[in-house]
């Protein structure tokens, strides 16, 4: 049933948008179908507040630029027009007139669907005709929290996960087999570069024009949405990357969009970001507020998104982040006083609007509390990208193992925060361009020692707390750099190595998704025991991860160097007999093959490690082990 024009094109609406507090603009804003009196049609809606005038242009008019004024409604700077018998899939824009009497094509900022680039045209769009099937799915997300399950995410950039010969895309529908590989590898969410609509390739969908407008590189909006409830289906969480920071500066978008900085700040010294070439939202401004508060809700209700992970937040929270000259806040200081206030309004609003969303910051500096409650003074995320843990850790994985004794803080020194904020650790898309080389050609020595190098290096990350990130193609050992017009070298899975490196990270994201002392308790330090953090000499590190019930605990033994040792004896926490349960040395993964399979480890009364039992087991060159409790007294 079509929508009443009065019920949507009133005051109500227009002042609550214009005080930030409409959290839902995008069902009054941008193009609908109505019906006003016993007319149906579209009602266009935008804001542009410095306009002279503002016109709509589409093929109902054959793109004549002044023929269909709007309405400036209430003086308010909404504008406003009804054009009977318009269909969805009409294209259009606005003709947005400044003072100076100069006229730019600009697309919908509420846009629901846009043409594919080059050609930039809004596209009337039905978002409501979807019937989702992810009811069940959707009820436990509701009654459940991520934060004591496994979360083990999957980052991907749709674009080049797979590419067809001739360049083209690979559709929704055709990537069905990404969701099936996903469920098979194991994982449990997948994270999605940006999906807005976005002019450039080379942005990886971080410079966006429509913020409200999947973009038709892979298909419409309802075959996303189908995507999304496909994920659902196999219990599979999707989370969405957005950068509500910045946007880019092309013509037909929001930059100047009524002549002036509207969207962006009026201060040129806060309005651009140098380093990017973009502008910044001005986050004080009521409107811009709404704007991106209603995003995020659209994105969580209308495709039944289940996460939204904001890109560059400390872009957003210091003045002084990459634009040159600077000024300092009343105060005197370098904080951006007004996006802080933006982002705990944010994650407010939104934590009572929907019901358990996954809200992530990537904040790449020490800024206190970004998932602390803002009633403390924190931020209110839900979780925050540990990229402390990620810079010390692949700069200790990309020296030879000769020298990491004499850096051995960098593998030791995360475990001393790793519980002042709710961390997810990400070895991300960002780690793998630019030069800095894919993950398997950071690791030193021989080809055998560089995939050893990444089977640890996944093996620490899993032991460590916090949930996981992995970007694709990394799971099995992709040699190159992440290309972003070509797909994932998949041939590599003819050559053993790589093969062996996918079935261990298949396996080893089973061991975690399956073990509770893996992801129980990933925020307190009641869940983690650093047996032993003080080998330096040999570069081993003795971790125990620990589940809510005592009987559920997991011991890693990591070997950071290429030196095997026959007998080494761990502290163990209980009297007994212990298994191995993992080894990333085993032959089936490309290993020398030096494990413990079948191998009962009888613990001793011999005190070690602070502990008052210990086992003595084999430790693998350039290898993890874990081991847990097969008949043990937790009396």
């Amino acid at each position: 049933m079509l929508k009443k024009y009065e019920d949507i094109i009133n005051s109500y609406n227009i002042n609550l948008f214009k005080e930030g507090k409409h959290f839902r603009s995008y069902e009054f804003m941008g193009a609908h179908k109505v019906q006003k009196g016993k007319e149906k049609g579209v009602t266009f809606t935008v804001w542009a507040p410095n306009a002279n005038q503002v016109y709509l242009s589409g093929e109902f008019n054959d793109w004549n630029k002044t023929s269909h004024p709007m309405k400036n409604l209430d003086k308010s700077g909404i504008w406003n027009i009804f054009i009977p018998k318009m269909e969805f899939r009409d294209l259009y824009k606005y003709n947005v007139v400044d003072k100076n009497g100069n006229s730019k094509l600009k697309s919908d900022p509420f846009a629901f669907y846009s043409q594919m680039r080059p050609e930039t045209a809004s596209i009337v769009f039905d978002i409501d005709n979807y019937s989702w099937k992810d009811k069940k799915w959707i009820e436990k997300r509701e009654k459940t929290t991520y934060k004591d399950l496994p979360m083990n995410i999957y980052e991907v950039h749709l674009g080049s996960w797979k590419r067809k010969w001739d360049g083209d895309f690979f559709s929704y529908e055709e990537l069905y087999e990404l969701i099936d590989y996903v469920c098979e590898m194991g994982y449990t969410h997948i994270e999605v570069l940006p999906i807005t609509e976005h002019p450039l390739d080379e942005s990886w969908g971080y410079q966006t024009i429509g913020y409200y407008s999947p973009t038709s590189r892979y298909g419409d909006c309802t075959s996303l949405m189908k995507f999304i409830d496909r994920c659902h289906k196999k219990d599979i969480g999707v989370i969405l990357d957005f950068a509500y920071s910045h946007f880019c500066k092309d013509d037909h978008g929001l930059y100047k969009f009524d002549g002036t900085p509207q969207f962006e700040y009026e201060d040129k010294l806060r309005a651009e970001n140098i380093g990017w070439g973009t502008a910044h939202f001005d986050l004080g401004k009521p409107e811009v507020q709404s704007f991106l508060i209603s995003n995020a809700i659209y994105w969580l209700e209308k495709f039944h998104v289940d996460g939204i992970r904001m890109d560059a937040v400390a872009s957003m929270l210091y003045l002084d982040y990459d634009i040159g000259p600077w000024k300092p806040n009343k105060y005197g200081g370098r904080e951006n006083i007004e996006a802080i206030e933006f982002l705990r309004m944010f994650n407010e609003v939104i934590h009572k609007e929907i019901k358990n969303p996954i809200i992530v910051a990537e904040e790449s500096t020490s800024w206190p509390m970004v998932s602390g409650p803002s009633y403390k003074g924190g931020l209110a995320f839900d979780s925050k990208w540990n990229m402390g843990w990620m810079n010390d850790t692949l700069k200790y994985m990309e020296m030879d193992s000769i020298y990491r004794k004499h850096h051995h803080e960098l593998i030791t020194f995360s475990f001393m925060y790793a519980f002042s904020e709710n961390f997810i650790l990400p070895l991300s898309h960002d780690e793998v361009v630019h030069g800095k080389k894919s993950l398997l050609d950071k690791m030193p020595g021989d080809p055998w020692q560089k995939f050893a190098g990444v089977r640890l290096l996944y093996a620490y990350m899993m032991l460590h707390p916090g949930k996981k990130l992995l970007f694709m193609g990394c799971e099995f050992a992709q040699g190159l750099e992440w290309r972003f017009a070509y797909g994932l070298e998949w041939e590599l899975l003819m050559n053993e190595p790589h093969k062996s490196m996918q079935t261990y990270t298949r396996d080893l994201n089973l061991l975690y998704k399956y073990e509770k002392a893996m992801y129980e308790i990933d925020e307190h330090n009641s869940g983690f025991d650093f047996i032993d953090p003080h080998n330096i000499d040999q570069s081993v590190i003795v971790i125990m991860r620990k589940g809510k019930k005592k009987e559920d605990f997991i011991i890693g033994v990591l070997n950071f160097t290429p030196v095997f040792h026959p007998e080494y004896r761990i502290g163990v926490p209980y009297e007994g007999i212990y298994q191995e349960v993992f080894n990333s040395d085993d032959k089936e993964y490309w290993g020398s093959g030096q494990t413990m399979k079948d191998v009962e480890l009888k613990s001793e009364n011999i005190a070690w490690h602070n502990k008052q039992y210990s086992i003595n087991i084999k430790v693998p060159p350039m290898g993890a082990t874990f081991i847990k409790g097969k008949n043990i007294n937790i009396l």
